[in-house]
């Protein structure tokens, strides 16, 4: 499920963009709404999560906009604002939901599992899962499926994967991984690291455009 994320607070853009992946969604972050309104046009999201003081065109502004194109794309409004009087205007143009300041990854989640079973009748899309090449990857349930059937993971592989995805064609150091991962990083953690390593290779190996790659001495790189 793709999501469009207009947040202008850098540190809470990159907490909900980095947890959101987590959980198997593909995020495009916006800091300003003149941004993110060029990036509704140049590729449609699944839903948008719309922080309502955004710089240039704020969150209600542009949610107006998008509805102006016909599109019925869900909407969910990120705010400090807790008066009745804003969460009603949000709903009146078009908003699905909103979401005061602050508030969990957890409740956030909820809420967008919430709407995708409204959407889709039901059923959550995917599971929450995220394409990667030949693959769906649902990190929430730990499923890998792909061209040969689905691959039950556990959930240190699942993490690493999830990782490896956030920051696909992007090295990640050994450090990093091991110290977000297991807590710490030492001679032996880091030769589990490589048999799970190994084990992913062997679960995307049905689709030859995917790639772990050892970059000797610094980390792994997924190439996608």
């Amino acid at each position: 499920m793709n999501l469009l994320l207009a947040e202008d607070d850098p540190a809470l853009g990159f907490v909900l963009k980095d947890s959101l992946e987590a959980e198997g969604y593909a995020v495009a972050w916006q800091t300003d709404g003149e941004a993110a309104w060029a990036a509704f046009r140049d590729s449609p999201p699944d839903l948008c999560l719309l922080d309502v003081m955004l710089p240039r065109l704020d969150g209600f502004a542009l949610a107006e906009r998008i509805r102006t194109t016909g599109s019925d794309v869900p909407i969910v409004f990120l705010t400090a604002k807790s008066l009745k009087e804003d969460r009603l205007k949000g709903f009146r143009l078009g908003g699905d939901d909103y979401l005061t300041k602050p508030f969990s990854i957890e409740e956030l989640v909820l809420r967008i599992e919430a709407i995708q079973r409204r959407v889709n009748g039901g059923a959550v899309k995917n599971g929450g899962g995220v394409s990667l090449g030949n693959y769906v990857f649902d990190a929430k349930n730990l499923k890998l499926t792909g061209p040969v059937g689905s691959t039950d993971l556990t959930q240190r592989e699942a993490d690493l994967l999830a990782l490896l995805l956030r920051h696909r064609n992007e090295v990640v150091p050994r450090e990093q991984i091991l110290v977000q991962l297991w807590g710490k990083s030492d001679y032996f953690l880091g030769r589990s690291l490589d048999v799970f390593v190994s084990r992913l290779r062997k679960y995307l190996a049905a689709d030859p455009t995917l790639r772990v790659v050892n970059v000797h001495g610094v980390g792994f790189r997924l190439e996608a």
